[in-house]
């Protein structure tokens, strides 16, 4: 796709990949519009922050409806918002559990269900859906999170399948450890260098909406190279 002087939305802007996702979409000449909670600490002339909630069906109708007539329709969403609870499952907290898949399933879903009809309008879009290893896998202690993760997979794979004839792609994203906020609250990880760069997962964003009308890339899964530092020889 054709980027410059195009509309993306990127959800869960304020850090992170969201973040840096962001800059990268600016820097290839789009538009973008940043729905969060929290707004992003970017200035630039063609970033426009609107407050989200995607847990929220009527904020993410409002929000929307105010891109769409400050800005016009999107060709690309990146659903980026998501986080996770570490528990035992016989000690989940319940609200802990509904907020993991009213943000990271239903709000994916919500976001989507609004962008759709206009790229089907176009006969163009793309949709990039930010999962996780966890989203391939099982991993102790985060069964919700996990769940979620597996949920966006089989979002993203029906769906390709349903908006393809529509020239619309549909591109999942599997990153292994990532050097973001996320591990804030995860015991058995800390964030550090070791890890992948952020910005390093926007630049496979990007690379995969760039492509050719008919190159459709449908999973990517990244790892960083040496998880634990370069070994001892």
């Amino acid at each position: 796709m054709e980027l410059n002087g195009k509309l993306a939305i990127v959800t869960g802007v304020s850090k992170g990949i969201g973040l840096e996702t962001v800059k990268t979409l600016l820097n290839a000449g789009m538009v973008v519009a940043g729905w969060g909670r929290n707004e992003a600490p970017i200035d630039h002339e063609k970033f426009h922050f609107f407050a989200t909630d995607v847990a929220d069906w009527e904020n993410v109708q409002q929000s929307h409806a105010a891109t769409r007539k400050k800005l016009g329709k999107a060709s690309i969403l990146v659903n980026n918002a998501g986080f996770g609870v570490q528990g035992l499952i016989h000690e989940m907290n319940i609200a802990d559990w509904k907020a993991m898949f009213d943000v990271n399933v239903h709000g994916l879903f919500y976001c989507i269900k609004q962008v759709v009809p206009d790229m089907i309008e176009h006969e163009e879009g793309h949709i990039v859906n930010i999962s996780s290893i966890a989203g391939t896998n099982g991993v102790e202690t985060m069964s919700g999170y996990v769940g979620t993760k597996h949920a966006v997979t089989g979002i993203g794979h029906s769906i390709f399948k349903e908006l393809r004839n529509h020239g619309i792609k549909v591109t999942t994203i599997y990153p292994g450890s990532t050097n973001t906020h996320f591990f804030d609250s995860i015991e058995f990880a800390n964030a550090n260098e070791n890890m992948m760069r952020p910005e390093d997962i926007a630049q496979t964003i990007l690379q995969s909406v760039q492509t050719h009308p008919n190159y459709h890339v449908v999973d990517v899964e990244v790892r960083p190279l040496m998880p634990k530092g370069k070994g001892k020889k």
